[in-house]
């Protein structure tokens, strides 16, 4: 289901729309530097390689990625340790995202 999310999100930048992700629950693992390189359970002929869609939109398409301030210490992750464009927002800031935008949620 990443794969999907991240392949649209990378085409709806492409049409000028405004897209930011907040992770929630495993999808905060993403967040972290280097997990999507350690991604094996995706299929070979699906969609693009989650670590190149990743790269892609925070490298070359500036997608703010928002990690859920409750999922860190049952994942175990740090700050410190975050890719690109990821930053930690209490589940408060995602209300307030869906109810200023639209919105779509995998």
């Amino acid at each position: 289901m990443a794969a999907g999310a991240l392949q649209l999100a990378v085409n709806m930048k492409a049409f000028g729309s405004e897209v930011d992700f907040f992770l929630i629950n495993e999808g905060v693992m993403l967040a972290q530097k280097g997990f999507a390189e350690s991604i094996t359970w995706q299929k070979k002929d699906g969609f693009s390689p989650i670590h190149e869609l990743l790269r892609t939109l925070t490298e070359d398409l500036d997608v703010l990625f928002y990690v859920c301030a409750s999922c860190l210490k049952p994942y175990g992750l740090k700050e410190t340790e975050f890719i690109k464009n990821a930053s930690v927002k209490p589940g408060s800031f995602l209300a307030e995202m869906l109810q200023e935008r639209q919105s779509l949620s995998f």
